[in-house]
């Protein structure tokens, strides 16, 4: 992730522009990416490109709004402190369960058959 003072407020992901990458039926992934610049006043500040690879959308989305929380911090260090409030600066712990033997899933379990 790079940020740019030329061509403000323009967030490129993968070469393509933020609402082409997500889509336009996908405001909430938008608002994810776009909350660091939001909080700290500087979405007409920036430029920002990005390379977003695996995960599906929504984990891409909350990736780029961490690095760009980090890159903001690398920028400003004075933004550490509304960010950190925001809950912007900490990475999402969740993680998919592993998969059990004896289960198609981690949870699912095969159809019960009593006769």
């Amino acid at each position: 992730m790079a940020l740019f003072e030329s061509n403000p407020g323009k967030i490129t992901i993968n070469g393509k522009d933020i609402v082409d990458y997500f889509g336009s039926g996908h405001h909430r992934h938008i608002d994810i990416c776009k909350k660091p610049f939001i909080i700290t006043g500087t979405d007409k500040k920036y430029s920002v490109v990005a390379l977003a690879t695996g995960g599906g959308i929504t984990g891409q989305a909350g990736a780029f709004s961490l690095a760009a929380a980090r890159a903001l911090v690398k920028a400003d260090e004075a933004l550490k402190i509304v960010l950190k409030k925001a809950g912007l600066l900490s990475r999402d712990p969740r993680v998919v369960e592993r998969k059990k033997p004896g289960k198609p899933k981690a949870r699912k379990r095969f159809q019960f058959s009593k006769r």
